[in-house]
């Protein structure tokens, strides 16, 4: 398996801050690979995650994903990636549909000033379905309770047929049976479609027991990699992180 995101020597600091939100980071991920990145809150995840994503500029160091540097190909590098970010709550009088944000995902490929087709829709819809939520499509996204926008939005990222996904907390409002169900449902996707996942957490107790690897982060840096069968017992020496016990 080659490289598909390679970080070397990143640093990223946020407009207004002095402070890098993540120090020299070198992290390398495999094409196919599911990796969980954790750590406690302010811990630099979500600002690892925005930097591959080309949505923050390093201050210091390389961004490359697909081989290609995030600071030229950023709009190209994007059209690729399936991306879930933590903040996503929509205003109650938002007019669009749960079905119109789906298919915001697909876009990229469709073209942005082509007609939204039949097949489209039939898409989106599919996908809808997989995450159980088909039944809000005509429903306005801002009337949805935040576990249901966040299934929406996972919907999106997919709907896109990306070649890596970055999952931003995906799970934190979803109701207990769905962070069951959710988790396993992405990896198997994650399995057929052959992805490269990438999945933040500050809850290491949402690790399915597939990973193949946990990225550990505090104070804007990565202070551990584990890998191997017994990679979710090993967190435990992680103070700051709850027990542990895998989604099987």
């Amino acid at each position: 398996m080659h490289e598909i995101i390679k970080l070397e020597n990143v640093s990223t600091t946020y407009e207004g801050e002095k402070r890098p939100a993540i120090k020299n980071i070198n992290l390398s991920i495999k094409k196919n690979e599911f990796v969980y990145i954790v750590g406690p809150n302010a811990a630099g995840k979500t600002t690892l995650l925005e930097t591959i994503n080309g949505l923050l500029t390093p201050i210091q160091g390389k961004v490359q994903v697909f081989g290609q540097d995030v600071r030229k190909d950023g709009a190209k590098i994007r059209s690729e990636i399936g991306y879930v970010p933590q903040d996503f709550m929509v205003d109650q009088n938002e007019p669009y549909t749960a079905l119109d944000v789906v298919l915001m995902g697909m876009y990229g490929k469709i073209g942005i000033l082509k007609r939204v087709e039949d097949k489209h829709k039939a898409k989106a819809l599919e996908v809808m379905e997989l995450l159980g939520i088909k039944e809000l499509a005509n429903r306005p996204v801002g009337k949805l309770s935040g576990g249901q926008q966040q299934k929406v939005m996972i919907a999106r990222a997919l709907a896109k047929e990306p070649k890596i996904l970055l999952l931003d907390e995906p799970f934190s409002n979803l109701d207990v049976e769905s962070k069951e169900k959710i988790p396993k449902l992405i990896y198997q996707l994650h399995e057929e479609r052959e992805l490269t996942t990438l999945v933040v957490t500050h809850d290491a107790n949402q690790i399915i027991q597939n990973v193949n690897r946990i990225v550990i982060m505090n104070e804007g840096k990565i202070i551990a990699e584990k890998t191997g069968k017994k990679l979710i017992s090993s967190l435990k020496e992680f103070w700051w992180l709850p027990h542990t016990e895998a989604v099987e």
